[in-house]
């Protein structure tokens, strides 16, 4: 897992409160993107996508006027070209999924799956059965037959991303702090009574399967709400574009039909974009949850750049209802001021 940027949205805002004047300068991240690299799988896309030789991405990451943190071209962006790249921080396919792609890297699984199983899941090669044998061998000593028919019967996916965390965590690949610098959503009291139980049923998985107090002495109600709240507004729904790459909308980067997506990723980079419905970038994956930022027009220097949340195809009405209701807040996009 790549080591996370420790400027948190809470330090953020603090510091926009404490310090107005920051708004207007750029925040310097630290990110393992880049628009081609000569390590990366081979890609027919890439060399066209960028037309340029492996350098950091030509963005930065600073304050918005109103939406917190946004991320920003640092030069003028042709459309279509490949801004970067980015691997999630954690990524968990849906429970429909789990039999027909990666378990680690959601991608697509060849015709001939490498000779050795796991119990239950599958894995499209060795190297990421090896990555993933850290959180796996702490899934492996519980049963999680309850909590996965829980989720099911509620439609829920997110859960799905804390119980891979918190087997990070126990497994120590991670820090139970590792997604603070990630925005929470504002959560209701009723969405955290409704939480309860998946709480319970996780703590319990866990100690039903003997991992120790000791080992669990970070897995709170206070935690879990806090991971949730992260996870719920930062992560995508991860569906591969189909037979064209120049499919700029049919995979948005959330969809509305959940169980057309193949799984849930959490990004560092990608989750710094604000919302638009009138994007002028977009989010796709081709193979795995390895996922591409793509320009859909021209771009200039200084110039924020946003993705779309939701379909951008839905009228006027559904999207503010879905934007509010998933996202937490009223878009006042100029397709949005319109009632486009």
């Amino acid at each position: 897992m790549p080591q996370l940027v420790r400027c948190s949205g809470r330090w953020a805002s603090r510091l926009k409160k404490s310090h107005p004047q920051i708004k207007n300068q750029l925040l310097s991240f630290s990110f393992t993107t880049a628009t081609t690299s000569s390590t990366s799988k081979p890609d027919s896309q890439s060399s066209s996508d960028s037309g340029r030789p492996c350098s950091p991405p030509p963005i930065q990451v600073g304050f918005t006027e109103s939406a917190g943190r946004g991320v920003f071209a640092t030069r003028r962006i042709e459309a279509g070209e490949l801004i970067h790249t980015a691997k999630p921080i954690l990524s968990h396919p849906s429970l429909t999924s789990l039999k027909s792609v990666c378990y680690f890297c959601l991608g697509r699984l060849p015709e001939k799956i490498p000779s050795q199983t796991d119990d239950h899941v599958v894995f499209c090669s060795d190297e990421c059965r090896k990555q993933s044998e850290g959180f796996r061998e702490v899934e492996k000593k519980a049963n999680w037959s309850t909590f996965f028919e829980h989720c099911h019967m509620h439609g829920l996916k997110y859960p799905l991303l804390v119980k891979r965390l918190a087997c990070l965590v126990i497994s120590g690949a991670a820090s139970a702090d590792s997604l603070d610098i990630l925005q929470p959503a504002t959560l209701s009291s009723q969405m955290i009574f409704l939480m309860e139980k998946e709480f319970i049923l996780l703590r319990s998985s866990f100690q039903d399967a003997d991992i120790t107090d000791k080992q669990l002495a970070f897995l709170t109600k206070e935690w879990y709400t806090g991971a949730l709240a992260r996870i719920r507004i930062n992560s995508f729904r991860v569906e591969f574009a189909g037979s064209s790459y120049q499919d700029l909308f049919s995979s948005a980067a959330a969809l509305v039909d959940s169980e057309a997506a193949v799984g849930t990723a959490l990004y560092m980079l990608p989750s710094f974009y604000n919302h638009d419905c009138d994007p002028n970038t977009h989010i796709i994956w081709i193979q795995n949850a390895d996922t591409r930022i793509k320009a859909l027009r021209e771009i200039e220097a200084g110039e924020e750049m946003r993705i779309c949340y939701i379909d951008a195809s839905m009228d006027y009405e559904a999207r503010q209802v879905l934007l509010f209701e998933g996202f937490g807040f009223k878009c006042n996009c100029l397709r949005c001021s319109s009632h486009d």
